[in-house]
């Protein structure tokens, strides 16, 4: 049987399977790619400037422009193009129709109570981290962490969690081939200061991440695991610091987040 490789730039990950080369449909992927390719950097493109970050040419990338301008999911003024709201659809609906934000809302909501902090839920997505389900106020933040929000694994408690407990050599190679980029100048930028930390993490079973995102925030995470002892994502909050030490920040939250964590095992 052939199977494809991919050809997609995002981080491909340990469970997925391969795809026989009979069911692959490339102008799907290649109509995704355009989608992807906008973002705070590139929000409108011309049909070249779409070809070159796809790996097309400009007729091919102003064909797929076009037909998503026709479905709505584009709009130009004739020489630029931008994304519109509908793309927004595919999203939600993602979060109308998965399992894990429905069951863990409750739970969430039991976080906050306990910690008086914004709760999440997010999963791994490539080299980022997706928060699928959150609870709590909102709050002035420069990252706002809001649903469907996108953030690099390596500068956050819940990423750097899930990174931890991937199989080794898979994270070897993540850390060999990935750039670190950063934020801060608390940011972990070493790829063996990372290594050592993630090690720490996966060892003692939950993280923290300080100002390493954004200054004066930190986040506590522990792992969602299923039945069956699979992970499933990361249970975490994000808190300003103030005054609070992190040992006093970690007997605040990290026993409900731990209990709340065993409390939704048998439903993931």
């Amino acid at each position: 049987m052939q199977v494809l490789e991919k050809t997609s730039s995002r981080s491909a990950t340990p469970t997925e399977p391969a795809l026989d080369k009979r069911d692959w449909i490339a102008g799907l992927e290649k109509g995704l790619s355009i989608i992807e390719a906008f973002d705070d950097a590139n929000p409108r493109m011309t049909a070249s400037q779409a070809g070159e970050r796809c790996g097309m040419t400009r007729t091919a990338a102003r064909r797929y422009l076009l037909t998503l301008q026709h479905l709505g999911y584009v709009a130009s003024d004739g020489k630029l193009f931008w994304l519109t709201p509908r793309v927004l659809r595919l999203g939600q609906s993602y979060l109308e129709s998965a399992r894990l934000p429905r069951v863990v809302q409750p739970f969430l909501q039991r976080v906050t109570a306990g910690t008086q902090e914004i709760a999440y839920v997010c999963v791994m997505d490539g080299d980022d981290i997706v928060y699928v389900a959150r609870n709590g106020p909102n709050r002035s933040m420069n990252t706002g962490f809001v649903l469907g929000a996108r953030v690099p694994a390596q500068v956050t408690a819940a990423g750097m969690l899930m990174l931890s407990m991937r199989d080794p050599a898979w994270l070897e190679r993540w850390l060999t081939e990935h750039e670190l980029k950063a934020y801060t100048s608390h940011t972990i930028a070493s790829k063996d200061r990372l290594r050592l930390e993630l090690a720490r993490i996966r060892m003692q079973g939950w993280a923290v991440s300080e100002q390493q995102l954004e200054l004066n925030f930190r986040g506590v995470a522990v792992p969602l695991m299923d039945r069956h002892g699979d992970m499933m994502g990361a249970l975490s909050v994000s808190m300003p610091m103030g005054n609070e030490s992190t040992e006093d920040a970690l007997r605040r939250v990290l026993g409900v987040l731990q209990e709340t964590a065993r409390a939704m095992r048998n439903l993931l």
